[in-house]
This record gives structure tokens, sequence and C-alpha cells, in this order.
């Protein structure tokens, strides 16, 4: 789905489940990444579009494409100067304490586990902030505004501090269903088969770029049976 086209950009909403990978070992390349996207999107690859940011597999949300070279330089430059603000949602098991804060933590490759990242105090600065939009027993929505942009940074601060995401089964969050009283409530939740995380905004105001995705589907409904609000698109503090 196309969430916007400029002369210098294209802006898709990825579903989950779409792998964003690339690795010269293995052969997988970024052109290779925007074709399995734009795929998944429905969209046809008319035109030559330049992969600029990537998402988990399973994550959901906007990912911007760059038309050109000189649009992939100015986009690339705005994420890694902190110039591209981003804003996630996220449903965690718990809840969290403060309602808002942020949450400082270095990361790096989990020794024990190469598909895992953790807190690492020989690690790279990562930090990520949070405000809670609702919260139930059990379960909390939260907005999410990474001032960093480490691999699995999201899940692994939340997971760190006690609050894995709802269906994330490499950070703890995939079970915990287990322990929810609530019959209806706990047939929703051992149901969902990918993490609850979900890429909501990005903003470049340099750009002139202001782009928000709906939420996926699974993620409405399951709010809706839980009795939260979905708030589509909404904007924080930054």
């Amino acid at each position: 789905m196309i969430l916007l086209e400029t002369e210098e950009v294209v802006a898709l909403n990825k579903p989950p489940g779409v792998s964003m990978a690339t690795s010269g070992r293995e052969g997988k390349s970024a052109e290779e990444a925007v074709a399995r996207l734009l795929e998944a999107s429905g969209e046809r690859a008319d035109e030559e579009l330049r992969l600029v940011h990537r998402l988990d597999v399973r994550t959901s949300g906007v990912v911007l494409l760059a038309r050109n070279a000189a649009a992939h330089r100015a986009l690339s430059g705005a994420f890694q100067s902190g110039g591209a603000r981003k804003t996630y949602r996220a449903l965690v098991w718990g809840r969290p304490r403060p309602a808002a804060g942020r949450i400082e933590e270095p990361l790096g490759r989990d020794v024990r586990d190469g598909r895992k990242m953790k807190v690492r105090a020989e690690g790279k600065r990562a930090v990520t902030r949070y405000e809670t939009l609702s919260r139930l027993t059990g379960v909390t929505d939260l907005w999410l505004f990474p001032e960093t942009g480490r691999t699995h940074q999201i899940r692994v601060h939340l997971s760190t501090r006690g609050h894995p995401i709802v269906g994330d089964d490499l950070y703890g969050g995939a079970s915990r269903w287990h322990g929810v009283r609530d019959a209806t409530h706990r047939r929703a939740l051992s149901g969902v088969t990918h993490p609850l995380l979900h890429a909501e905004r990005i903003e470049i105001p340099e750009m002139g770029i202001d782009i928000a995705a709906p939420l996926p589907k699974d993620y409405t409904n399951l709010l809706f049976l839980l009795k939260l609000s979905p708030l589509a698109g909404g904007k924080k503090s930054q």
C-alpha cells in the first residue's frame, strides 16, 4: 500500500512477515529487498527505487524508498543524524512505570545467541522514549520514540524492563498469555503470531515529510477486543 509519492520518495506500508534483510555474504541485495516489499504491498516495480532504512521482518509500518541518488543521500543523512523522527506503536505485557519515560541502555550482539541483541556495557548507545496510550489488566499500549536506530532496539529495551512485546517469541513475549485470567482475552492474546510492533509515523521536517501508516488489522482487532482505543496516526511530543 502506497502512503505517499513525491518526486523524491515513495512511502509504503510494510505488512508483517516481509523480509528486508540484505547480506552480501548470503547474496541478499537491497534491490531484492525492495522487490519483496513492493510485491507484498501489491505494487509494481516500474522504476528503480533505493532502500533507505529497514524494519524487522515481523514489524509493520512506514518504509521510505528513494527515487534517485540525491534523495537517497538526503534521506539516509536524515536517519543517521537524527533528523528523521520515528514513532512506533507496541502492545506490551505488564504496566510500565512510570507511564512515560526514557530507556537508555547500550546494546550489542548476544554472544550466546547470534539472532539476538542484548544490553551490554560495551555495546553501542541506544535510547528509546515511551509514552502510555492505554492500559488494561496485563497489557499496555505504548507510543515509542527511538532516538537511535540499533538492531531490535525497541524489542530489547522493553524486554529488559520486564515488558516484552506481545507476540515476540525471541524476547520473551510470546507465552505470557498463559497468565491472563479472562478466558476471552487469553484466547485472543494466545493467537498473536508476530510481535505487535508497528512503525506508525516518520517525520523529516527539513524534507517536508510527515507520513503515518494505519495499524494492521490484527493489532486494531485485538485493541477493540481488549477495550483499548486504536488511536491511529497520533502524534505526541518529540
